[in-house]
């Protein structure tokens, strides 16, 4: 008899329906799986044989083929155990009742048929949202507040294989899912108040926050770079629904959910060693998965130590700084993955971390140039703000008197960003980053002093229409910071103070 059950599959952070066809032929004993199926799914023929058995019924003991349709796409993931084993107690009539055709099924199935949580059941839910099709989700308990997401569709959660059996007889019903609850609970924060000194990285980092521009902390060891980039995000306002909901799909695909934590509400602060590979940083692999750029989505990615980074992870950078995705192409398919964060690179000024500082340096002109060079001039200049971090002094240190609190950045950043979004209410944009060209002529405008210092800094700095744009967007969010509705020449001033300091320590050589 042929059984067919409705799934779905994960391919990049998208989900793609699929039917597990099921026919039970007379013959020696045999279980395949074809299809494009990966190791974990052909792994389930023993997983779906002993929850069979466990949960009180017969294992046919004949010949079975499972067909994954459509059989020209990749699958992986041990979600398909419970439709494998659902279509396998239909075709060998255990079930009775037609298996419902608006029904999808998902979840990993123990050795005892309880079910187990899966990856990507939030992406699961928004493709069958997305159809706008009256569908319905079946999936493990675990998983239940993920999919509480989405309530634009109907979802219901099951623990065992005899409960869902019993659903589809009619014996019994499933649970419903219930909307979740967005609360965000956060831990205790790093606080700006707690930083001695550095007003300049302090205030180039609330310029960053209000528009998301990229940042670039050089300076001696110890100066302060790692705790200034850790306290960025306390800075930066609360994520809303759809960027939660953008930030949690990522993490579901990538299994990095937990019961305890199933979704993601805070603003991710990802910091990769300086070993990490390509694959890891910006996605990738034999079966494409999200990379660090992907798991920084609306949040912060910090790089510390950048040149010791290898050459391949940041010439990789420079397309997903520009693009705000990642395009991972493999033959049998392509994937996009969302890159939408901020950069926050610290790096010693030499090998020693103290040229240009009080201290003596012990490199050699040939080693301050070979390690400045790990970091190539288009990667640099896809970076807003290059920030000066000096050694902090022991009066500055001494000082009982608290720093602006985190507390009190926030509003400002708020107010920034409130204004950028009134501003580009009618765009595809939200904020002053994401400008291109055609914005950046529009809203950027400059008047006439202040086109005369643009022009003798773009000159004497040797800038490119990089750097040009980007010192634009940096003059527009201070502008902003103030509430003044134009670009002053104290903003732009300001603005190429930020991207004069590679001069110092690159020369005019990049």
């Amino acid at each position: 008899m042929l059984a067919a059950v409705n799934s779905l599959i994960i391919t990049g952070i998208e989900a793609r329906p699929v039917k597990v066809e099921v026919d039970i032929q007379n013959g020696l004993p045999a279980f395949e799986i074809v299809g494009l199926a990966s190791t974990a799914i052909k792994e389930a023929r023993e997983r779906v044989r002993s929850a069979i058995k466990n949960s009180g019924f017969k294992f046919p003991g004949r010949r079975i083929i499972v067909n994954l349709a459509p059989a020209d796409l990749k699958k992986e993931g041990s979600h398909l155990d419970l439709p494998i084993a659902l279509g396998i107690l239909k075709a060998s009539e255990q079930i009775n009742n037609d298996i419902p055709s608006d029904y999808y099924w998902a979840g990993e199935l123990s050795l005892d048929g309880n079910l187990r949580r899966v990856p990507g059941i939030m992406a699961m839910a928004l493709e069958l949202a997305y159809s706008q099709q009256d569908k319905v989700l079946v999936i493990p308990e675990e998983n239940e507040k993920e999919a509480g997401l989405v309530p634009e569709i109907r979802s219901f959660y099951a623990t065992h294989l005899r409960q869902v059996v019993a659903c589809i007889e009619g014996e019994e019903t499933l649970s419903p899912v219930n909307p979740t609850q967005i609360k965000s609970n956060p831990e205790k924060k790093y606080d700006f108040a707690e930083v001695k000194g550095q007003e300049t990285a302090k205030r180039a980092l609330l310029i960053a926050a209000a528009g998301m521009h990229n940042v670039l902390l050089i300076g001696p060891p110890g100066g302060g770079k790692t705790m200034l980039a850790r306290r960025l995000p306390g800075i930066l306002p609360p994520m809303q629904r759809e960027e939660i909901l953008e930030t949690t799909r990522i993490y579901s695909v990538a299994n990095l959910l937990t019961p305890k934590n199933p979704i993601i509400t805070e603003r991710p602060f990802r910091a990769p060693h300086k070993n990490a590979s390509s694959s890891s940083i910006i996605g990738g692999g034999r079966i494409p998965k999200p990379g660090e750029i992907s798991l920084a989505q609306n949040g912060v990615l910090f790089l510390d130590e950048l040149p010791e980074f290898s050459r391949d992870v940041l010439e990789a950078m420079r397309q997903p700084l520009e693009d705000r995705m990642v395009t991972v192409a493999r033959a049998h398919s392509t994937h996009i993955f969302p890159a939408n964060f901020m950069l926050i690179c610290s790096m010693n000024p030499c090998p020693c971390g103290n040229f240009g500082s009080d201290l003596e340096c012990r490199c050699s002109p040939l080693q301050i140039q070979r390690y400045l060079s790990r970091i190539s001039g288009p990667l640099l200049d896809r970076i807003d703000l290059h920030i000066e971090v000096p050694r902090v002094k022991y009066e500055q240190l001494s000082e009982k008197r608290s720093g602006e609190s985190s507390a009190s950045l926030q509003e400002k950043v708020a107010a920034a960003r409130e204004i950028q979004r009134k501003r580009f209410s009618s765009l595809q944009i939200k904020l002053n980053s994401q400008m291109g060209p055609a914005e950046v002529k529009k809203y950027c405008q400059l008047d006439e002093k202040s086109e005369q210092l643009f022009k003798t800094a773009f000159n004497k700095l040797n800038l490119n229409a990089r750097s040009h744009d980007r010192i634009l967007k940096v003059a527009r969010t201070i502008a902003d910071l103030e509430g003044s509705k134009s670009i002053q020449i104290h903003h732009l001033s300001e603005a190429i103070q930020y991207r004069s300091l590679d001069r110092k320590y690159w020369g005019h050589n990049i």
